[in-house]
């Protein structure tokens, strides 16, 4: 099957022009052949069944039925917009309103209410059903298979049928498939002018963010446009509802989630306040917005308007028509009437009176015909399928024929078509409209499976005649990268340059842990100011800063959680004083600090918030608490890892879907200082005990998770006589079973002469030569019994657990190597070599751990 040929309109307008009266399935394509009447017409000529029958314009009949209906009976609101969709589609497809009660689902008391009630109703439907066509005049009927049952019962006995589709086939133009929304808009606006507007359509699904963008394009442009503004996309409808549900989510509402209602009412709060609380942001702008939200169950929606339109200074006449419309304007705005008022706003679509000028915008699942000489498509893709109602009138072969042959109409309006499209989006193929899948002979998952076209990027022309003048600044070379910055890279390259230009609200995790740090900080320093009555003062403290983030509900158990947060920590460092005598430089309290400029004491400990920056290395960063020449220590608040996945998170080779460095570049340049020694990097996760603390069970060993460095390779390290007695005396079972029944000579002669694997999988450590040679040789030395084979399965994981959960020697110098890598990189993306890819070394990015989502444009833009 191929997509069928249609008639132009100036075709099915010479096929019809000598009837009395011409029926046609929608309004455009009445519009359409009117336009093309070449000689007086007394009456209608080109019409719809609908507005024949009606005699006026075509009407909304469900919003209008549900609007009389919640008005004249006791129906829910839910139950009377439920009751009008089944009766109206019933009616449509059975041609009599009573129809629905003969199916038994549909027999019930509601049903039965709302069919009194709507079969007293002056609607478009019942004139219909009552309507007759005078059989002295010429009817022609185009399209008549896209008619309804009660459409096509008005048709007189006898009458012409004119069929929109020639005998030929369409010769389809290709899909231009471009890299992201953003592209096809502008691709769009690069033919749109001001004065050709009137030639234009712009087809998309209204639900798909083509809506929005293609209005914001135009209006950016100031090109004229008509059609897929609805009610709720009007800034001020939309906005007055935010301020209503808003103000009932209280005052701890985050001020990033009121930021389109602040915009609105022009009030600018700079980004880093998007994560604070209202009751705690201090702004004299919105304590008109904290009073309403105090007392907003005390205003009717009438009340609110006009609160909104003080605020505003603008008129919300037409909202205020639809509240009496639904006779709610004096009702008072609790969360129950606001539930209803956008229940309604989302189910129905209030008519809006808009300037008829300008670039045609059409819905894809609506209307088949588009009279404009251009026409863009935009998506095409399953958004663009009709779903198919799960109703027993509903015939769905025949729903289906109706929808693909209007389908069918819809892509060949115009003299010109250009289809643009995307072929994925978020590394997924974007799936085109099933409708294809009938229509078109070949195979396909994606668009460019079928016949297209790929473009790059367009760009919008510079306006005013202003020319792009050549950047000659000199080249930036990245000298070196702290860990937080290489997490972010590893995940993803263009969240990464984000980051560098774009500014990010304050975020209460960062916050919190801020507040810990200074305080250790603080307490390393100065241990003797600190008592049980100081904690208690200073988890206060840190409450007060954090309140801005925090629900009021939440204050009393993050006092606790902070206090004993605090405790933890000088528990720890009481127990653990300083192991070390050596001589560093204070660095002049780098940083500020809470506490120390809360007790008027300095804080400039060489052992503390060391900064270094080692560019012979290319890494840089702060250290929490130098605990010792070989030991770092590094405070955390959030949930502990084990030392295993410390390691595999920093693996350069398979990175991770959460890369994190910290350890391996903290440990690679405190071996720069210490190059021959053994070192530990410790996380003390101090909050990871609360629960243990308030039971009374805690164990300060379970906050921390030490990695271990040892400067010799894992192969050299495995080999040492204490890797061996460990095999005898804490391994498994099996294990030292075994290994007892040899000597050091015997184990140190095998490593000897096999390498040891590079995989870190034990299964692959297991199944490898390297494994199977130690079997044969434990058992030619103890044995063929079970216990011996089992027993080396046992080391092989013990040894392989041994590197999974530390670094070596190799480690390091592989990623010193890496990070040269990335930091020849990084100049070059820096210096304009190439753009940022979104997928980093690890392919697609973690998203979870991407703080710029909105800016990446995902696969189409790498």
């Amino acid at each position: 099957m191929s997509i069928t040929r249609s008639k132009s309109i100036t075709t099915i307008y010479e096929e019809c022009k000598d009837f009395d009266l011409v029926l046609v399935p929608d309004a455009p394509l009445a519009s359409a052949i009117n336009r093309r009447l070449d000689r007086p017409q007394f009456g209608s000529f080109a019409i719809t069944p609908r507005r024949l029958a009606a005699k006026r314009r075509e009407q909304a009949e469900d919003r209008l039925a549900f609007l009389q209906l919640i008005t004249e009976t006791d129906l829910e609101w839910k139950e009377a917009a439920y009751a009008v969709e089944n009766i109206l589609a019933c009616w449509e497809f059975r041609g009599h309103i009573d129809a629905i009660l003969e199916y038994d689902a549909f027999a019930t008391d509601t049903i039965r209410t709302a069919v009194d009630a709507i079969a007293e109703m002056d609607t478009t439907v019942q004139r219909l059903t009552e309507y007759s066509i005078d059989e002295d005049k010429s009817v022609a009927v185009v399209g008549e298979k896209q008619l309804t049952e009660l459409e096509r019962s008005i048709l007189p006995p006898e009458y012409t049928t004119i069929d929109p589709f020639t005998d030929e086939s369409f010769d389809q133009p290709p899909f231009h498939v471009l890299d992201s929304p953003a592209a096809i808009i502008d691709t769009v606006l690069e033919t749109i002018t001001a004065e050709n507007a009137e030639n234009i359509a712009v087809v998309h699904d209204r639900t798909s963010e083509y809506g929005s963008l293609i209005r914001s394009a135009l209006e950016a442009a100031e090109i004229p446009y008509y059609g897929g503004l609805g009610f709720t996309d009007e800034p001020h409808h939309r906005a007055f509802l935010q301020l209503l549900r808003s103000a009932h989510a209280g005052r701890d509402t985050r001020v990033g989630e009121i930021k389109p209602l602040l915009t609105q009412l022009e009030i600018s709060i700079d980004l880093e306040h998007d994560e604070k609380r209202l009751s705690h942001f201090d702004n004299p702008a919105i304590d008109w917005f904290l009073d309403f939200s105090n007392s907003i169950s005390t205003y009717t929606f009438e009340d609110a308007i006009e609160v909104y339109e003080d605020a505003t200074d603008s008129q919300l006449t037409i909202f205020r028509d639809e509240l009496s419309q639904l006779g709610i304007e004096n009702e008072f705005v609790t969360e129950g009437a606001l539930d209803r008022l956008e229940f309604y706003l989302q189910s129905y679509d209030v008519p809006v009176d808009h300037e008829n000028e300008g670039v045609l915008l059409a819905d894809a699942t609506s209307a088949a015909y588009v009279d404009r000489p251009l026409v863009f498509y935009l998506g095409l893709d399953e958004r663009w399928t009709h779903s198919t109602p799960h109703r027993p009138w509903v015939d769905r072969e025949q729903y289906f024929e109706q929808n693909i042959r209007q389908f069918q109409l819809l892509l060949q309006n115009g003299q010109d078509q250009y289809y643009l499209v995307q072929d994925s989006a978020g590394g997924t193929p974007v799936t085109p409209c099933l409708y294809f899948e009938e229509l078109l002979d070949e195979k396909f998952e994606r668009f460019s499976d079928l016949d297209s076209m790929s473009h790059a990027r367009a760009t919008r022309p510079t306006q005013d005649g202003f020319k792009k003048e050549s950047n000659n600044a000199p080249t930036k070379e990245i000298e070196a990268i702290s860990q937080s910055s290489l997490n972010t890279y590893v995940n993803s390259p263009r969240d990464y340059f984000y980051s560098r230009l774009v500014q990010t609200p304050d975020k209460e995790h960062f916050k919190e842990g801020n507040m810990f740090h200074d305080f250790a900080e603080f307490y390393v320093n100065h241990p003797d100011q600190i008592t049980p009555s100081t904690l208690d003062e200073i988890a206060i403290i840190i409450l007060e800063e954090m309140k801005p983030y925090l629900r009021s509900v939440d204050h009393n158990v993050r006092r606790t959680k902070y206090r004993i947060g605090l405790e933890t920590i000088t528990d720890y460092l009481d127990t653990n004083p300083l192991q070390t005598d050596a001589f560093l430089t204070p660095d002049g309290g780098y940083g500020q600090n809470h506490f120390a400029e809360y007790f008027d004491k300095p804080v400039q400990s060489p052992y503390t918030e060391q900064w270094f920056e080692n560019t012979d290395l290319g890494v840089k960063g702060k250290i929490d608490l130098v605990h010792g020449p070989t030991q770092l220590l590094d405070y955390k608040s959030g949930s502990k890892n084990s030392p295993k996945d410390i390691v595999k998170n920093s693996d350069i080779e398979s990175p991770t879907d959460r890369p994190n460095f910290q350890a391996l570049l903290y440990l690679t340049q405190q071996r720069s200082e210490h190059p021959d020694q053994q070192l530990q990097f410790t996380f003390f996760h101090f909050l990871e005990t609360l629960d243990d603390v308030v039971t009374g069970n805690a164990n300060i060993d379970d906050c921390l998770t030490t990695v271990t460095y040892y400067p010799t390779t894992h192969e050299e390290y495995i080999a040492t006589e204490v890797i061996f007695t460990e095999l005898q005396e804490e391994a498994y079972g099996d294990c030292k079973k075994t290994f007892s029944k040899i000597d050091y000579g015997t184990y140190q002669a095998f490593l000897d002469e096999h390498d040891f694997p590079t995989t870190r999988d034990k299964n692959e450590l297991i199944e490898s030569e390297f494994g199977h040679a130690l079997t044969d040789r434990m058992v030619d030395a103890v044995g063929d019994y079970k216990y011996v084979k089992n027993g080396c399965k046992q080391a092989l994981k013990y040894l392989l657990g041994i590197r999974n959960r530390n670094y070596f020697a190799e480690d390091l110098d592989a990623f010193e190597t890496y990070v040269q890598d990335r930091l020849t990189e990084l100049t070059d993306r820096h210096n304009g070599g190439e753009r940022f890819p979104v997928e980093g070394p690890g392919e697609e990015p973690n998203y979870r751990y991407v703080d710029h989502r909105d800016c990446i444009l995902e696969e189409g833009s790498r």
